[in-house]
């Protein structure tokens, strides 16, 4: 199987992003990017969907982290994307239920290529530290809008907003590591009907 590596840049008047990707990791990266809390939630990505992750990025967080953030989940597409290639021998769909003390979320998706995000998470604050968790759906809709899956993502209980948001992007990592597996029995296969994705 061919390497699943990509490298983006995705230069705009907000933000300045490089980031590299490889499917087949071993959940390590390295995460320079203004937002403290954002570098801690992409370290789940990697770690819980077994990808290696390595991400430079600066924006205008003087105005605030809506743009980077945002930037940051479409730059994670474009790189997916172009790692996952023609898409022939994956799993396609992935599936997650992730804990953590009282909170619990579930994570489906679909390499259908088709954008779409449905997410329902009432977090019981506005912000983890500095951290506007309203940017966690700004996040996720970058990444369906360039990825081009079908995601969806529910927080089933949580009583501290952290735990909310953390199980929910350890239950998309965990997800995509299953939707984005090889299986020799698919080699050369096209995971549709259609024979389109």
């Amino acid at each position: 199987m061919a390497d699943r590596i990509a490298t983006v840049t995705r230069n705009t008047n907000e933000s300045e992003i490089t980031l590299t990707v490889n499917l087949d990791g071993t959940g390590m990266g390295s995460y320079d990017t203004p937002i403290p809390f954002l570098n801690h939630m992409l370290d789940q990505i990697a770690r819980h969907g077994l990808i290696n992750l390595d991400v430079k990025a600066k924006g205008d967080t003087d105005v605030d982290d809506h743009h980077t953030v945002e930037d940051m989940g479409i730059t994670l597409g474009m790189a997916i994307i172009e790692a996952i290639g023609d898409k022939k021998g994956i799993a396609r769909y992935g599936h997650a239920y992730v804990p953590l003390d009282e909170a619990l979320s579930r994570v489906v998706m679909d390499f259908s290529g088709r954008p779409g995000l449905i997410m329902n998470a009432d977090f019981v604050r506005n912000k983890v530290g500095d951290f506007d968790l309203d940017l966690t759906r700004e996040f996720f809709q970058g990444f369906v809008n360039h990825a081009l899956i079908t995601l969806h993502i529910d927080n089933l209980r949580g009583s501290n907003a952290h735990h909310q948001v953390e199980t929910i992007f350890k239950a998309f990592g965990r997800a995509f590591r299953m939707a984005v597996a090889s299986d020799e029995r698919m080699t050369g296969i096209l995971p549709s009907t259609k024979g389109t994705l």
